[in-house]
């Protein structure tokens, strides 16, 4: 399972602040579970699933 580093999770947290989104609003634009999403801004979970780890990149490369 690959890990999400501490850069990418304060890239997501960045963006999501820029964009002024909810937990909901950003699940519902990547793709991924308001609750993995979650555990990820809180620091409680740092391994995803592959699926997980691409949905996440490629909305962050689509906020460039």
């Amino acid at each position: 399972m690959p890990v999400v580093s501490d850069v990418m999770i304060n890239a997501i947290r960045r963006k999501r602040g820029e964009l002024n989104l909810n937990v909901e609003q950003l699940s519902k634009e990547t793709g991924v579970s308001r609750w993995t999403l979650d555990d990820l801004l809180k620091d409680k979970r740092s391994k995803v699933q592959n699926r997980t780890m691409h949905r996440l990149n490629d909305w962050l490369y689509k906020q460039v």
